[in-house]
């Protein structure tokens, strides 16, 4: 079948026509010098332009190297954005490779650079004849699997060729897609959906105190952050609805912080006091929530700090938990058809509003894999619950028909350490000396392992310290002895601390004895009494801490820990820490001794 190249596209394009379905060359892919964005240096085989740009959500066909110089891609979603007078940008946002740079080999035709303003090209018809073109390979014939279809994901409407932004309200300058705006435009509108609201949440820094809110906005291009500080924030919170779709101007645009947001954007938002907003009734005309789906059994080799988008289908959920001076959260435990399940933390009003009775599909936007009491997810950004959508449909009908029954679901909470106080019947047990063997922790990066141990020693020097109160701090306070306290981290003076406990225990098996830290929760367990009461007891009642203390040793527990080198004063180190700790189950450690002996009998 021979491919042709939409001859006169390009040219049809920038002049205002509407096309389907063009069939364009990529001449070269240039990924802007910051964030995920990429610009396609295009030909129609008459003209070239670079005045393409691949939506984010297509980034992986860049990323495996389906889309690469000289590939053959029929765009089949797009719009235009009028950058200036006489220049336009394309925004895709979905394309078929058909052909690949391997099947091409090189340049198609002679084609020219485009010149803005050129009105004298050839008429565009998609996939018409045109002098030049290329026969697609079989895809038996070349060993591949035919290559499939992407756009980006969502419920935008199918975008006929020139995708028309929406007409921006009186007062307003003309809308322009998300993905299109910098720094360096001052006049401009964007309509876009709100998936995400925040809280209001308060600030001390150098400058005083303050308080703020964020949100999360889409079009069809993209999305982008933007955040609300005091005066704005009390004019604006009550005003935004999540899920509503509005006309927003005169914000301020600045380089995004990669350290604190996910957002697939180079940028970031900041209202002011020329900021407007203006409900939007069109709806319908902007996307819902996006989202670009991995299956849990992509994430065993997932490093900590990755950003993914996961469906699954909770089949376990803990209540909402709260420790002094933490936020709220809810574990859940979340499977999909490829029979792994994973350990997601909620935070906040999305733990309290969670409801997993019926096993509900949960569709998670932007979850951030971590190691924080072992391998799990922490959800930065929004979930939707049973949404209508062909992945929820799919799951539910596993679910029902064998995924309930399954005996051959792995967690890999608890194969990599997850986050709890037991540890699954399921999870793999080493001894110490086969921990210390296999030098686990030692390669750059923390290795995770179960074992059953006794407790023989507990350090008492340094086992409390005051800590500072604020929501996810924790940082040591510098007591003045004045009744106040210091904290660097929030360069803040406190009326008040809270207790924090580090326990420092030799543990030991039948191989070998080991030092390991536990922190915070696992501690309390481990010594049976809260911090604060440890707290109090050291300065009223010496002899009864000092029992506590004493009664932790020569208790057996179910540990999971965590092993890495640290580095401190340039001198390196491994440390193990208590990632959790569970009195042992005979029940269970029977029927784990019996596998493991079938196993070497099967082995004879």
């Amino acid at each position: 079948m021979a491919v042709q190249l939409s001859a006169g596209s390009i040219a049809a394009i920038n002049n205002g026509e509407k096309l389907e379905d063009v069939i364009l060359q990529v001449m070269a892919v240039r990924k802007f010098p910051t964030g995920d964005r990429c610009r396609l240096l295009v030909s129609d085989g008459v003209h070239r332009c670079g005045f393409a740009i691949m939506a984010t959500q297509l980034n992986p066909m860049i990323n495996s190297g389906e889309v690469a110089q000289h590939a053959v891609i029929k765009v089949t979603r797009y719009f235009c954005s009028q950058v200036s007078e006489n220049k336009k940008m394309m925004i895709i946002l979905g394309l078929e490779v058909l052909l690949t740079a391997e099947d091409v080999g090189g340049e198609i035709g002679n084609p020219t650079t485009y010149e803005s303003g050129t009105s004298n090209a050839p008429a565009a018809a998609p996939a018409a004849a045109s002098n030049h073109s290329i026969t697609r390979p079989s895809p038996v014939a070349n060993g591949r699997a035919p290559l499939v279809q992407r756009s980006a994901p969502g419920n935008a409407p199918a975008a006929d060729g020139g995708g028309m932004m929406p007409q921006a309200p009186d007062g307003f300058p003309k809308v322009r897609p998300i993905q299109t705006l910098t720094p360096y435009q001052n006049k401009w509108s964007i309509c876009a959906r709100v998936i995400q609201k925040s809280n209001i949440r308060t600030y001390s820094n150098s400058r005083g105190e303050g308080k703020r809110f964020s949100m999360e906005l889409l079009d069809h291009s993209g999305e982008i952050r933007a955040t609300a500080f005091n005066a704005e924030c009390d004019k604006f919170y009550d005003m935004i609805e999540p899920n509503k779709v509005y006309y927003i101007c005169s914000a301020t645009l600045k380089t995004a912080n990669k350290q604190f947001t996910s957002v697939k954007n180079d940028y970031e938002m900041t209202f002011n006091s020329g900021t407007k907003v203006v409900r939007c009734t069109e709806e319908k005309s902007i996307p819902a929530l996006q989202f670009d789906f991995v299956t849990i059994d992509q994430l065993e080799n997932a490093q900590k700090g990755t950003i993914v988008d996961l469906i699954g289908l909770c089949r376990d959920s803990s209540a909402v938990q709260q420790s002094p001076g933490k936020k709220r959260k809810r574990e859940i435990s979340i499977v999909d058809h490829t029979n792994r399940a994973v350990s997601l933390t909620l935070w906040g009003e999305q733990a309290e509003k969670f409801d997993g009775t019926g096993n509900p599909v949960i569709a998670v936007k932007r979850a951030k894999v971590t190691n924080f009491g072992g391998f799990s997810l922490s959800l930065n950004g929004c979930y939707q619950v049973n949404p209508d959508i062909s992945e929820a449909h799919q799951l539910k009908g596993w679910w029902e028909q064998a995924g309930c029954n399954s005996s051959d679901i792995i967690n890999l909470s608890n194969q990599r350490g997850g986050a709890g106080n037991a540890v699954g019947a399921n999870a793999v047990f080493k001894t110490l000396l086969e921990a210390k063997k296999e030098g686990l922790g030692s390669r750059n990066q923390p290795d995770y392992y179960n074992a059953k141990a006794i407790v023989t020693l507990v350090r008492k020097e340094n086992i409390l310290y005051q800590a500072c109160p604020n929501d996810g701090c924790n940082k040591k306070v510098k007591d003045h002895n004045n009744g106040m306290y210091w904290c660097e981290k929030c360069c803040k003076e406190l009326d008040r601390f809270n207790w924090q406990l580090v326990l420092n225990c030799n543990v030991a098996d039948f191989t070998e004895n080991q030092w390991v830290t536990a922190f915070r929760d696992q501690a309390e367990f481990m010594l049976g009494s809260t911090a604060q009461e440890l707290g109090t007891l050291r300065d009223q009642n010496p002899d009864m801490f000092q029992s506590i203390i004493a009664g932790a040793s020569f208790k057996e527990y179910n540990f999971r820990l965590r092993v890495e080198m640290e580095t401190y004063n340039n001198e390196s180190r491994l440390k193990t820490n208590v990632i959790s700790a569970a009195p042992v189950n005979p029940v269970e450690l029977n029927r784990r001794l019996i596998k493991e002996i079938r196993e070497l009998v099967t082995l004879t």
